[in-house]
């Protein structure tokens, strides 16, 4: 049977039987099969003809071919054999779609030729690999917008301001980059198998002064975070590796209080932090 556009629910259900596979929980595949939260994902990207899109996780193509019907260059990464397998079928002959079978931390960027003009990503990105994926793909070429289905946590983190208790650094990373939409809130039922957990949309559209933090900054960071129920200044004093450059940093910032925990530190300060990492 051939599948043109979005599917169904009972074409999803019909797909996998007939693959006879069974949704794997170690690639987190839950399948989308509501539409409108398909056009959902495609509007907040505002997805238009000739955009080059960058998609992790295709599944069944249920975005891939909502995408390539608009008219974008789909760049995919599934790195699930046999799904990539009916993709590869699936999709053949159709120029916009390309598939490549890798693991997205791998490949965050699904295959993207180095000298791809400007892109987006559209992706249903699995809970476990969400935050390390989007790790990869910050520090490098950085999409014009995204629309990023998350579990709820993790969108909640994503999204996080400076005081609250989901404020991590990958809300610093992400909000130095793109300004942050509100979130859109998916049912568990939009999804086969029903997931324990809602879900969100999560769009997101690149800053004009869009920052990135070196890698170094951004292990100094993890390093801090990991001990957030500690003072900023008991937490310098016993980093090791990082002692000198945090103590640095402090002598740098004299208006952050030396009582400061780490999810009440504001974008300003750690962009300073930066640039002493940087020296």
């Amino acid at each position: 049977m051939e599948y043109n556009g979005q599917l169904s629910p009972s074409q999803t259900t019909d797909i996998l039987r007939g693959l006879g596979h069974i949704p794997l929980k170690k690639f987190g595949q839950n399948f989308l099969i509501d539409a409108n939260i398909v056009r959902k994902s495609l509007e907040l990207a505002e997805i238009a003809r000739g955009d080059i899109v960058v998609e992790i996780g295709p599944g069944l193509g249920t975005l891939t071919g909502a995408l390539a019907e608009a008219g974008a260059k789909v760049y995919a990464v599934e790195i699930d054999k046999r799904l990539f397998d009916f993709l590869t079928k699936r999709f053949c002959g159709n120029e916009n779609v390309n598939l490549i079978n890798a693991d997205a931390l791998d490949r965050p960027l699904a295959g993207l030729p180095d000298n791809s003009a400007d892109f987006k990503i559209v992706a249903n990105l699995p809970y476990a690999i969400s935050t390390p994926w989007l790790d990869r793909v910050l520090p490098g070429r950085l999409p014009q917008k995204m629309s990023l289905m998350l579990q709820k946590e993790a969108a909640l983190r994503f999204a996080a301001r400076s005081g609250s208790g989901e404020f991590s650094p990958i809300s610093v990373f992400l909000s130095e980059a793109y300004d942050i939409m509100p979130p859109h809130k998916v049912s568990a039922s939009c999804f086969y198998p029903r997931p324990a957990v809602d879900s969100m949309l999560l769009p997101l559209s690149r800053k004009h002064d869009a920052r990135t933090f070196s890698q170094r900054t951004r292990e100094i960071m993890r390093a801090v975070f990991s001990k957030r129920r500690k003072q900023i200044s008991t937490i310098a004093k016993n980093a090791g590796e990082y002692s000198q450059t945090l103590l640095d940093w402090l002598d740098s910032v004299p208006d952050l209080p030396r009582n400061s925990r780490p999810e009440t530190i504001s974008n300003r300060h750690w962009r300073e932090l930066d640039k002493i990492a940087r020296k």
